[in-house]
């Protein structure tokens, strides 16, 4: 089986300037996602970056990732992470064999380790999924919501508020990864489709960087979690 991880990194980013190679934990942001797939036995050294910067397509080529040069009419404030995938498998597909599989990871979210990229592609093949998201469990996390001038509960019902241990799981994408088939994104326009299955992770891996704090929680994890098991 083929694997191929895709990392999507523009050069403009909202919130932090340059935020795909700010500098977290002596490193670019984006070395660690890097690494972290360089390092998984499954997908065997095939990670690619799309980028409309050379720039950090130059320092992912320097990480040991393959470069992918993103057009810039698929890398606006609007474009979308699919059309960015598409571009890339039909990229990797012209200079070398079929992609069976894609493992789609977000720079911004960097506390995951290799493990959990092989132990999710095994989950993955294991189970028969056509897709797959790491999640977190957010356990009896309450959900309002304003409607007018009232808050309404969206996830539970305040009037026959449960017991923690009789609430059902409910799950929220941490932005990790993303597994899927290829034509899967073909045929649907989306990383999501037929039979769609959950990686769960740690509660703490839930956070990624969009604004200064984030930078701070995730250094704090990275340094306290995985790099001390390293």
């Amino acid at each position: 089986m083929n694997i191929v991880a895709i990392i999507p990194a523009r050069g403009n980013s909202k919130g932090i300037a340059n935020k795909n190679i700010i500098d977290f934990c002596g490193k670019p942001l984006i070395y660690w996602t890097i690494t972290q797939s360089l390092k998984s036995k499954y997908i065997d050294g095939k990670v690619y970056v799309s980028s409309d910067s050379k720039k950090i397509l130059r320092l992912s080529e320097s990480f040991g990732a393959k470069s992918i040069l993103r057009p810039s009419n698929i890398s606006s404030d609007t474009s979308t992470s699919e059309e960015a995938l598409i571009h890339s498998i039909n990229e990797i597909e012209k200079k070398s064999e079929k992609v069976d599989l894609v493992v789609f990871l977000q720079c911004t979210s960097p506390l995951r380790t290799s493990i959990d990229i092989d132990m999710a592609i095994e989950y993955f093949n294991k189970e028969n999924y056509d897709s797959l998201f790491s999640a977190t469990n957010l356990k009896d996390l309450c959900l309002w919501r304003s409607v007018g001038n009232k808050l309404k509960s969206i996830n539970f019902d305040y009037k026959l508020r449960k017991m923690r241990q009789d609430v059902q799981p409910q799950y929220s994408e941490n932005g990790s990864f993303y597994i899927f088939k290829p034509n899967i994104l073909r045929e649907c326009n989306n990383r999501f489709g037929g039979k769609i299955g959950i990686f769960e992770m740690e509660s703490w891996k839930i956070h990624e960087i969009d604004d200064q704090d984030d930078i701070e929680i995730c250094n704090f994890y990275m340094k306290s979690k995985i790099l001390t098991t390293q």
